[in-house]
């Protein structure tokens, strides 16, 4: 019993994550496909500016990425209802199946942009999961669950802690800026360091690298 309670005791608060399950809500915003499915939703003050815009990753029910859920709406102005998941001020919606209606068809304003090359350290996790979903959602006792998630489609995240705790969180996509899923399960929830070019799509940042190059630092 002792044991236990200690155990308890030296356990480290959950971070402030949240996910309402079940409790959708109408979004309407810009469907962006790539490199992983998000909407720009328009910031209070700025409707129809789609600069001013905060991009939300999508998912769906399940450790499942939403490509084929928005395949051929790159452009378009949608409505959707979806159950936010949010931390640390990223933000991800999971989209109520067939809930989607396109409501005008027009390119997005933005395109990433390139702020110089990066070397960090941290761990790649899986965004649903990290955001909100499950607790604590980080590190080896996380990994069975972090690479199903990334394997099914999730976006991963590349996470970096500072020394006064703050973190920074980045859309991991390889060098041409597609999709890195599948070339990065052995390295989820671990410590690594990553060389790329650090992009800025809106208000996410993005690390672009080659998988290959990618370092373990344990």
């Amino acid at each position: 019993a002792v044991v236990a309670l200690l155990a308890t005791l030296l356990q480290g608060p959950y971070a402030s994550s949240v996910f309402e399950y079940g409790n959708y809500r109408d979004f309407e915003g810009w469907l962006i496909e790539e490199p992983h499915p998000m909407l720009a939703v328009s910031r209070p003050g700025f409707a129809g500016d789609v600069e001013a815009s905060s991009r939300y990753l999508l998912t769906v029910f399940g450790k499942r990425g939403a490509e084929d859920h928005v395949a051929g709406l790159d452009g378009h102005r949608i409505k959707l209802r979806g159950a936010l998941v949010y931390r640390e001020g990223r933000t991800m919606l999971e989209i109520e199946d067939g809930s989607i209606d396109v409501l005008e068809i027009a390119p997005p304003a933005d395109r990433p942009i390139s702020l110089g090359t990066v070397t960090l350290d941290g761990e790649i996790v899986d965004s649903k999961c990290y955001l909100g979903t499950m607790k604590p959602a980080r590190w080896k006792s996380h990994r069975a669950c972090a690479t199903n998630c990334i394997a099914g489609g999730v976006p991963p995240l590349f996470v970096v802690e500072s020394a006064d705790g703050s973190r920074a969180h980045y859309l991991l996509v390889d060098s041409q800026g597609e999709p890195v899923n599948q070339r990065v399960l052995s390295y989820v929830a671990e410590p690594v360091r990553i060389t790329g070019e650090e992009r800025l799509l809106g208000d996410v940042r993005i690390l672009a690298a080659d998988p290959a190059t990618i370092e373990r630092l344990e």
